[in-house]
């Protein structure tokens, strides 16, 4: 157990020096390797290296996957037909990245979390799998049958090998995402990025005589602040409220219901600051090389939010269960919506939701995860479409109504997302039988008779639990 929590401890040392020195490397690239200066191949090679020896550094011999990846999908890019190249590269990046999962948990009986490279294999993948379907839609099918957002990222031209390595390896992402599009990115290393989205706005209106050259500066001392707080909560919060106590024996036989059910939202809340450190330092390591501009907001403020993964205003204010989801993991919503949500015609929620759950992983806890927000999903949607608009006639109603809101999308959330962080089967039943229990003994309390409309089969069963939680959401 002490040579796996060392092991842990150096990962997550060389996972931090990693990032720390890419925002280093960012800043140095955007000022001596800028478009103006150098070709756009010198700028490609740069970051791949880069890349490559950073994913090496952190998972050693295990990144070898990384690389067999992206050639073996690489290979399908360029023999496959346009028609099949996305069914291909779904297929494969998703098989391999699956493959590599199982050996990680299974093989290894979960103890392979002192080198999990996952992480970059399901940003790779994420990539590879967008960049097919983008191609397929460039190439494969007519400009009437494209949405607008599918014609705005579709590419034309099959990459190069140089193109594609940069695309999938390159150091500002290679760690911790975030994922983006392809267009996207070429038009970054070509220096062509910000006067595209200068001129999707009208730059003159905002005061600006000529276009501007925009500076990451102020975006990239925000977001490190914001990582340096989120560094210390987390560090100083998670250890005092580890979520393995919501299934833990003792705990649960000596806490009330409503003790558990506070310290399952406490931990929960706890675990967070984790995700907001790595995903906001990865946009700053962006935005410093001058990634990730996203032109002007209204006050005439640059913005550079373009790969931005989270907002963390909206997750904690977050009045219902899709409004939080919105604003967590972005990019990831994007890549679910461009491959799977928008090319589905029917079952679009369950096929996203499974969709999501295998790219995540096989641990059960997942899967537990996602198959519970389902029914959560569409639970909340008939909440707000029912009962919202009782509350719009006042001020008072509308303020009581989004604290009522946001206080059960806290409890939604933390009973949704406790099996994603429990991971194994055991600890999960544990959990969802006594959440189960409790809430049973509440409706008893409040209804007596209640109970004779829940069958004995219902009350032992994992639908039992969904059932109960929705009943009393609604």
């Amino acid at each position: 157990m002490m040579v796996w929590v060392v092991c842990i401890l150096v990962f997550q040392v060389n996972f931090a020096a990693c990032q720390l020195l890419a925002l280093l490397a960012a800043f140095w690239f955007r000022h001596y390797l800028s478009p103006t200066k150098v070709s756009t191949v010198i700028r490609h090679v740069v970051v791949t290296i880069l890349g490559i020896y950073f994913v090496i550094f952190c998972f050693g011999w295990y990144s070898l996957h990384v690389f067999i990846e992206i050639f073996l999908c690489y290979c399908i890019m360029t023999l496959a037909k346009i028609k099949n190249i996305h069914k291909y590269s779904f297929v494969a990046a998703l098989a391999y990245l699956t493959l590599c999962q199982i050996s990680r948990v299974y093989i290894f009986s979960y103890k392979l979390l002192s080198t999990d490279f996952s992480g970059p294999l399901m940003i790779i993948t994420q990539k590879i799998t967008s960049l097919a379907f983008q191609l397929h839609d460039g190439m494969g099918r007519k400009e009437e049958d494209l949405t607008k957002e599918q014609s705005r990222v579709a590419v034309r031209v099959r990459p190069t090998f140089l193109q594609y390595c940069s695309y999938h390896l390159n150091f500002l992402s290679i760690l911790a995402g975030p994922t983006s599009n392809y267009k996207d990115y070429i038009a970054f290393i070509e220096g062509s990025h910000i006067n595209m989205k200068l001129l999707e706005i009208n730059w003159k209106k905002k005061g600006y005589r000529t276009l501007p050259d925009p500076s990451p500066l102020r975006a990239v001392v925000q977001k490190v602040a914001i990582t340096v707080v989120c560094a210390l909560l987390f560090l100083s919060i998670s250890k005092k409220f580890p979520i393995s106590y919501v299934s833990d024996e003792n705990f649960v036989r000596e806490a009330s219901f409503f003790s558990r059910i506070s310290y399952l939202i406490i931990s929960i809340n706890a675990v967070r600051p984790k995700y907001y450190f790595a995903w906001t330092l990865a946009d700053a390591i962006n935005n410093a090389a001058g990634y990730g501009f996203n032109g002007i907001d209204e006050n005439g403020n640059f913005r550079w939010d373009l790969i931005s993964n989270l907002n963390i205003w909206n997750i904690e204010t977050a009045t219902s269960f899709k409004m939080c989801l919105d604003n967590w993991n972005i990019q990831t919503l994007f890549w679910l919506k461009s491959i799977c949500y928008d090319r589905l015609s029917n079952y679009r929620i369950p096929l996203t939701l499974m969709l999501s759950a295998v790219w995540h992983g096989v641990y059960p806890g997942y899967y537990f995860t996602f198959i519970t927000a389902i029914p959560v999903t569409m639970a909340a949607r008939t909440v707000r479409r029912n009962f919202r608009h009782y509350f719009l006639s006042s001020k008072t109603k509308k303020v009581a109504y989004d604290i009522a809101t946001w206080a059960t999308t806290q409890l939604v959330i933390s009973y949704t997302a406790a099996p994603f962080l429990l991971l194994a089967v055991g600890p999960t039943i544990r959990f969802y039988k006594e959440v189960e229990l409790g809430i049973t003994r509440i409706h008893v309390e409040i209804d007596p008779t209640s109970v004779d409309d829940i069958t004995k089969g219902e009350q032992e069963s994992y639908i039992g639990v969904i059932y109960k939680i929705c009943y009393s959401l609604l």
